[in-house]
């Protein structure tokens, strides 16, 4: 992603909306529009979308992945947060008992070289004699991010690192906010021996009860020196088994995304080359990642969502996965294209990382973490936006020829535009990034009417209405972009490949709004640009049709037809959308022709997206507020009449009479 800017006519905008619905509610209704929509359906003009037209992008913004996606429930666990300088702060920790019980520090004797921090607890209370331990014992307590959520006879993987001078016994519990209720715990005994060099230990917790602002605490009544490192839970309970927070990949599954793009824009570049995402020191045993701090977005992370995870993630979702890899510059450094050579090969190993055999240098990292098979990678996205940057174009020629060289299959996505690419500037394809207001976001629906037909295609990885109208996810924007998209499907002979941005918001750490998915340690639900999108996720792969508007004095619509086949059963469909971006209701006349089966008689639907008003959003309180309905249509034809309601998004799956020749 890019730096947010305000848009001066987004203002207006919404006090036009604003007079525009109060007008409306104040007459009863607003004068509807008549107007006729054509479809020319016959296969002859038909066209075929690219089969990864829509996917997602995935960026580490708003606590998308660090206490969002990825279902670690500890926040800071190797205590590197804090820094390499000991001794350091230590938050979220925080301490149980004061200072005549026990002291908490960090140092720098932790068993892992690129982590070398561990924390120290020295106890200096007993469970008898004159210091005696107050009820429970003393310790730390981590709340993890704004608290965690653990559920009634769901299990959690603990896994935490030990050394001692003296024998051990520690109670680790997953426990209410203040401490006073346990859901779950364990009580690790040991030998003074036993614990005298570093040892891991791993067991399982079964919570009794549900709590959505739980702490794990480590507490002890008995007096010595305890040092602990890389404290982890996991719930057992994640999407497909590999560590992703099920309800919120789940909700990514449901779009069906053909691609995921990651790990972010602004994150994978960093303000300064030392906080970039270096995907080489996110892979291997979580335990020896040294993690980085998130300077772009003002946070840490402990990687424990890194390259592995992303390539999973993607395998998961059945998408293909597109790599932002840094180029050399951050948004306050660059590095020459005289020096960039380490960084062009570290980006060539990664490639090898992901695709190798398990017998090559990376490609054996990869197979020790569980996947011998490679990963899909076939797109490497150079850079972020960076083309007006003194070294980009010279930067990416080496990154480019180094990538054909060794991978000639690789499409390489260049942050140029179209009229820079060249045979001697080449791409495959160009990224295109679009935040701007609803109004404008609604008039680049031919953004790229007129683009020219031959030459590299676009891959727009990041689009969003923003501004005052946007609020945090209106109908309004929604709309806008289901318009845009719209155009998208109709120049899908040049456009490749869309996704929104953000993709998700804790919403205890909003940096950035609106964003389609936003949740917290136990709930989550959709903006309604994220139920927009679903009228799309049959698009990738359809047939797209020839369609016009006729509509005179009102220029607020927006429609295209694709014909999409249903992986459940194989019936076809065609499918009709039409965007209505004004606050007039319209009576559209639809005429298909050039079909060659006919429309059966039921089993068709009609699907609106819409509200009381167009600034409505969603929330916890109302996570449906805008959301799609869908009813059965009774009117399905060839020649059809329907009502359009202001401010909505319909669509019409009419379902297709089988054929051998049926388009899909």
């Amino acid at each position: 992603m890019a730096v947010q800017r305000e848009d001066a006519g987004s203002w207006l905008h919404m006090l036009v909306l604003v007079y525009a619905l109060s007008w409306a509610f104040s007459l009863g209704s607003v004068a509807g529009q008549t107007g006729q929509l054509n479809i020319d359906a016959s296969p002859q003009n038909a066209r075929k979308i690219p089969d990864k037209m829509f996917g997602i992008f995935f960026e580490e913004i708003n606590h998308a992945g660090a206490g969002g996606l990825w279902a670690e429930l500890v926040s800071n666990r190797g205590f590197e947060a804090g820094g390499p300088n000991t001794p350091s702060n230590i938050d979220p920790w925080l301490i149980i008992g004061n200072e005549s019980s026990i002291i908490v520090g960090t140092d720098r004797t932790s068993y892992f070289e690129r982590n070398p921090v561990a924390l120290r607890m020295e106890v200096l209370c007993d469970s008898k004699g004159t210091n005696v331990c107050p009820s429970g014992g003393v310790g730390i307590y981590n709340p993890g991010y704004w608290g965690m959520n653990v559920e009634r006879r769901k299990v959690y993987k603990v896994a935490l690192h030990i050394r001692s001078l003296d024998a051990v016994s520690l109670t680790v519990s997953l426990a209410s906010s203040n401490g006073l209720q346990k859901m779950a715990s364990h009580t690790i005994t040991g030998s003074k021996k036993q614990f005298a060099k570093w040892t891991k230990i791993e067991f399982h917790l079964k919570s009794n009860q549900n709590n959505a602002n739980s702490r794990l605490q480590l507490t002890t009544s008995k007096s010595g020196v305890i040092w602990l490192d890389q404290v982890s839970v996991m719930p057992l309970d994640t999407y497909m088994g590999h560590g992703f927070r099920k309800d919120l990949a789940s909700m990514l599954a449901n779009l069906k995304p053909q691609f995921l793009k990651f790990p972010g824009g602004n994150y994978a570049m960093g303000n300064y080359l030392r906080n970039a995402f270096r995907w080489s020191e996110t892979v291997g045993p979580w335990e020896e990642r040294p993690g980085h701090f998130n300077d772009a977005w003002g946070y840490w992370t402990d990687d424990g969502l890194g390259f592995f995870e992303f390539l999973q993630l993607a395998e998961d979702l059945g998408a293909l996965p597109v790599w932002v890899v840094n180029d050399g510059a951050s948004q306050n450094e660059e590095v020459s294209t005289t020096t960039i050579a380490s960084l062009v090969k570290d980006i060539v190993d990664g490639i090898e990382f992901a695709r190798g055999g398990p017998e090559s240098t990376w490609g054996s990292v990869r197979a020790a973490m569980g996947h011998p098979q490679p990963f899909n990678l076939n797109y490497v996205s150079i850079g972020n936006q960076e083309c007006w940057m003194l070294y980009y174009r010279g930067n990416y020629q080496k990154f480019y020829s180094a990538i054909k060289a060794a991978y000639p299959d690789i499409n390489v996505i260049s942050s140029c535009d179209k009229s820079t690419i060249s045979p001697s500037n080449p791409a495959d394809l160009y990224d295109v990034h679009v935040y701007t207001s609803s109004s404008d976001m609604f008039s680049r629906t031919s953004m790229f009417d007129n683009t020219p037909r031959s030459g590299p295609k676009a891959i727009i990885s990041e689009y969003a209405v923003t501004g005052n109208d946007a609020g945090k996810g209106t109908l309004v924007a929604a709309l806008a972009e289901a318009a845009f998209l719209v155009g998208l499907e109709r120049n899908s002979d040049v456009v490749e490949m869309a996704s929104c941005a953000p993709l998700f918001v804790n919403d205890n750490d909003r940096r950035w709004s609106p964003d389609a998915i936003v949740f917290n340690s136990w709930q989550s639900y959709g903006c309604p640009n994220y139920w927009m999108l679903h009228f799309f996720k049959d698009s990738s792969g359809a047939t797209l049709h020839p369609s016009n508007i006729q509509i005179s004095g009102y220029n607020q619509l927006a429609a295209s037809a694709i014909t999409w086949q249903s992986s459940k059963d194989k019936s076809t469909y065609l499918k009709i959308k039409v965007v209505n971006f004004g606050n007039k209701a319209v009576n559209l006349s639809i005429s298909v022709s050039g079909l060659n089966v006919g429309i059966k008689s039921s089993g068709s639907k009609k699907t609106v997206l819409t509200s009381s008003g167009p600034l409505d959003e969603n929330s916890f309180q109302q996570p449906e507020k805008v959301a799609p309905l869908s009813s059965p249509m009774d009117n399905a034809n060839q020649q059809m009449d329907v009502s359009l309601g202001a401010y909505s998004l319909t669509s019409f799956d009419l379902l297709l009479e089988q054929s051998k020749h049926s388009s899909s």
